[in-house]
């Protein structure tokens, strides 16, 4: 089995040769975290500490192809805003520029449509994305051609050019895949009335380049599900928040304050995606979401769905214990009450309905993340059989089920015999039986497989969490000893 990742993520590069779009239908991808993590870097200096972190997954999310045409933009701007308050801090808003002119994914290698409103702030006058190399400059998603509404960027009078740059890339598109913090630190100069660009200096960077870091073990959405439009580890349509292998996302703050809420939205936001897709949808290998109310992994470009329990849907979960999602089978109520505790509203996907988790339609190239996300997970529902409708009755059962889980996995090997169908935790990584052996998916960096107990009925789920997390969660019910119980 492989993963996914957008998170919220990871996408597969896209070729560099210019296609012929109409024919090869060809998606052009990248991994979208990379665009954020030099101005989370920068922020987490500045002193913006858990505040960074959301924003950033957020923003990974806008790149995917199902995102907004000012998506981008104004997750642009509240990096700005965040800077803005960190003493205006110059690298964070050097970066954000750059960030706001970075390509977006094409789900069928046309040029992606710009934003036809004027930011919020004043930083951001003038920038705009650049196009991939590989698309088609002469046409548009979703039909348009050049003079059409979203085929030249606010404030121009023509269309760009040279066709597919922007600001920070001048000369023409940027190369299929590649981030263009790591091609430039420099903004460069905003848009003339035109259409062109210019090459001189940058309005706002700062004259060192920005601090370069890895990427953090949260991303909501970075990878894309082609064919439609997600990342916190779902496809362009789906996270969105794409996420990785584990199909989570995770900061190193530890104030729940920080990120409840966003994690909490992350969610939804995946949930509203995941309902988009289809078997049929395309995707990107690696790639975790939910389809139909089915755990769904991308193999071979395609689909693969495990059911969940019966009484069960597959679902965009919120951490609890950092910043983040993961993907799992659970039951709807427990689904909609873990998203309720972080203060989001309009249950399941953020509008009041359910249908992410039980139903899909139409695929779409999925994310992060918004910024956020991504995830993974099976389920296993389990050990408790308890009807009871009271959170006192099975709390504590839900708690030291999981630990018994937990304690059970400890002792199985990649060679150990199982079942066809179930799911377990292997040496730290999800797996699943199939013909009588463990397949077994690596947990994101950071993360590991562990059970968790469910918060609105009977029974447990199995996914990719923090330790920090898992042991949050059991501790919550009342059961003691940490995940095993014998600590």
């Amino acid at each position: 089995m492989v993963y996914f990742t957008d998170v919220l993520v990871f996408a597969l590069l896209g070729a560099t040769a210019r296609a012929a779009p109409l024919s090869l239908n060809k998606r052009i991808a990248q991994t979208t975290i990379d665009s954020v993590t030099p101005w989370e870097t920068a922020c987490t200096n500045a002193g913006g500490g858990s505040q960074c972190n959301p924003i950033a997954v957020t923003a990974a999310s806008t790149l995917l192809a199902a995102a907004g045409n000012c998506d981008q933009q104004n997750s642009a701007d509240a990096m700005i805003n965040l800077a803005k308050t960190l003493n205006n801090d110059a690298t964070m808003i050097s970066l954000a520029q750059i960030f706001a002119q970075q390509p977006r994914n094409s789900p069928n290698s046309l040029a992606v449509p710009y934003c036809d409103t004027a930011p919020q702030n004043s930083e951001l006058n003038g920038f705009f994305q650049c196009q991939f190399q590989g698309s088609d400059q002469t046409s548009f998603v979703g039909g348009l051609s050049v003079g059409d509404p979203g085929t030249i960027p606010f404030g121009l009078s023509a269309a760009v050019n040279p066709a597919g740059s922007c600001p920070a890339n001048p000369g023409g598109p940027v190369p299929d895949g590649q981030q263009l913090n790591a091609i430039t630190q420099n903004p460069g100069t905003p848009s003339s009335s035109s259409g062109s660009t210019a090459s001189g200096s940058t309005s706002a960077a700062p004259s060192s380049a920005a601090p370069a870091a890895a990427a953090p073990s949260s991303s909501a959405s970075t990878s894309d599900n082609s064919g439609s439009g997600v990342a916190a580890g779902a496809s362009d349509s789906s996270a969105s928040s794409s996420t990785s292998t584990a199909g989570t996302t995770t900061s190193s703050s530890t104030s729940s304050s920080g990120f409840a809420l966003s994690n909490g939205q992350a969610a939804q936001a995946l949930n509203a995606q995941f309902a988009t897709l289809t078997a049929s949808s395309t995707c990107t290998s690696g790639q975790n979401a939910c389809v139909n109310g089915a755990f769904a992994q991308c193999v071979g470009g395609k689909f693969e769905t495990t059911s969940c329990g019966s009484g069960e849907v597959c679902a965009a979960l919120p951490l609890v214990n950092s910043a983040g999602t993961s993907i799992t089978c659970t039951t709807t109520a427990d689904a909609e009450a873990r998203i309720a505790a972080t203060g989001a509203s309009g249950g399941l996907t953020g509008d009041g309905s359910t249908a992410a988790a039980s139903s899909a339609s139409s695929g779409t190239d999925s994310v992060a993340a918004s910024g956020a996300t991504a995830a993974i997970a099976a389920t296993n529902q389990a050990a408790t059989s308890s009807t009871s409708s009271s959170t006192s009755s099975f709390a504590l059962s839900n708690g030291q089920a999981a630990q018994k889980l937990n304690a059970q996995f400890a002792t199985l090997t990649a060679s150990s015999t199982c079942t066809s169908g179930e799911n377990a935790c292997v040496n730290g990584a999800f797996a699943q039986c199939v013909n009588g052996s463990f397949e077994t998916t690596a947990c994101a960096g950071g993360t590991t497989c562990a059970a968790l107990p469910l918060v609105n009925s009977a029974g447990t789920s199995i996914t990719c969490t923090t330790t920090a997390d898992a042991e949050a969660r059991i501790a919550a019910t009342g059961a003691t000893g940490g995940i095993t119980g014998s600590s």
